[in-house]
């Protein structure tokens, strides 16, 4: 027996605790090992195991699915494309299911997509990487989604989403950026993310001509994209105490119905089964015109690129709510007033270069003489802070606190929620009452929402 066929008969004949030799009462279960034996073959050797092959192909086929499964060439979306009625299959098959009785043969068919799903996410491979497999594997990555029962984006919230993260960045820096971006047909094909937008931020200094046109293009279409997510986090905040000194508006837009309903009940008549309205109330929409500064210092070394796409972003945003006057400032070794360009989060970023060290005593330089009200004042600053210079920059930023203001410190902005905060500034902020704020960017809104409500 030659030692391909020793290994498709060990995968037929081994029991589910792992005993070879013994043929399985339950063929179904043996078609499911089949299959994920495979799955983790492909995933730790990127070396064929023609056994496994052979023998999944016999499973896939007698299932009644389509080969292309177990083609590693074969995106999912090209799959779907030929057999539609996979689609809806696809979705939430990884969601685990109600317990209403084991179907062997059902498993055995979701082995096969969930196989097909993860090597085509976590399988890429070695060498280089074209525009096209880059677009097809963010395709791949949106299935996973769907499998995963996640709306679009959502996967970035999910435990695998850092995971799935590093593997987009590995492709991105194996791909010839600057040849894909020459090309308007391969640029074309690029789906922007934080990877890919981190990578041209870097290399925006050595682009040109239609490079850089396409380069600002998927910069200014990422931005739109989490612009429209943060906003939508960000709607619901209010700006000012209610003045209930000034009288509301009498518009029916601002009528207050279930208070009049209230207030008129004594005029009910039953006889009649009427109410007789005889005065209207309406709800107080006037709010106090103090103005709120908001102060955002972001590290902008490379260990802080999420944060500061993330943002710079979410500046503008808050930028444009009424009495709110918004201030960016970016540092690594030198520091830079952003504020001219804050309404503008694609022109901000294009301004900024990522890497080099970090001093943040330069920010604050710029920093201080911006807070003029310090009851009114919110300093959110945004960094790992692992500083060159510890001890005076922490005093200057317990003086903000002490001084009235609102001081947030923020170990990372990102959309995985990961972050690395250096732990002499982590515990000596907690002693000072102003823990820092480390996750997802959704923490970050919360905080300043309740500050300006």
């Amino acid at each position: 027996m030659t030692d391909d066929a020793a290994l498709t008969h060990a995968a037929l004949t081994t029991t589910a605790t792992g005993t070879p030799g013994a043929p399985l009462p339950d063929p179904e279960a043996n078609r499911r090992q089949v299959l994920y034996w495979r799955l983790l073959a492909r995933l730790f050797d990127h070396d064929e195991q023609p056994a496994l092959e052979t023998a999944s192909l016999d499973v896939v086929e007698a299932l009644g699915l389509p080969s292309a499964l177990l083609d590693p060439q074969a995106s999912v979306d090209a799959v779907v494309q030929r057999h539609p009625q996979l689609a809806e299959e696809f979705d939430s098959v990884m969601v685990p299911a109600e317990d209403t009785g084991r179907d062997r043969a059902a498993e055995v068919r979701r082995a096969a997509l969930v196989s097909k799903v993860l090597l085509n996410t976590f399988a890429t491979g070695r060498g280089e990487v074209t525009a096209g497999q880059l677009a097809r594997w963010q395709s791949d990555t949106a299935w996973l989604e769907r499998a995963l029962g996640c709306r679009p984006g959502e996967l970035r919230t999910n435990p695998l989403g850092p995971e799935v993260a590093d593997i987009e960045a590995d492709l991105v820096r194996r791909m010839r950026l600057r040849e894909v971006l020459a090309d308007n047909a391969l640029a074309a094909q690029l789906t922007p993310s934080m990877s890919l937008i981190e990578q041209l931020l870097r290399d925006k200094d050595n682009l040109d001509g239609v490079a850089l046109a396409n380069a600002k293009r998927l910069i200014r279409r990422f931005v739109d994209e989490v612009a429209e997510v943060l906003r939508t986090q960000v709607a619901q905040a209010s700006v000012g105490e209610l003045d209930r000194s000034v009288p509301p508006k009498r518009t029916f837009r601002n009528l207050d119905l279930k208070r009049t309903v209230w207030k008129n009940l004594p005029n009910w008549d039953p006889e009649g089964e009427r109410l007789y309205v005889d005065q209207l109330h309406y709800r107080h929409t006037a709010r106090k015109t103090t103005p709120q500064d908001l102060i955002v210092v972001v590290d902008q070394s490379g260990s802080m690129v999420d944060s500061m796409v993330n943002c710079t972003i979410l500046a503008s945003i808050f930028a444009g709510l009424p009495r709110v006057r918004v201030h960016l400032v970016a540092y690594d070794t030198r520091a830079l007033d952003l504020t001219p360009w804050v309404r503008d989060p694609f022109e901000t970023l294009l301004r900024t270069k990522l890497g080099g060290g970090t001093d943040g005593t330069v920010a604050m330089n710029l920093v201080q003489p911006m807070i003029t009200d310090p009851r009114n004042t919110v300093v959110v600053w945004i960094s790992d802070f692992y500083e060159s210079r510890c001890e005076p920059l922490f005093a200057s930023m317990a003086a903000i606190h002490r001084s009235g203001a609102k001081f947030i410190p923020v170990g990372s902005v990102t959309s995985s929620g990961r972050a690395a905060v250096n732990p002499w500034f982590k515990d000596r902020f907690k002693d000072l009452g102003t823990p820092v704020i480390s996750g997802h960017i959704r923490k970050l809104v919360r905080e300043l929402k309740t500050f300006l409500a």
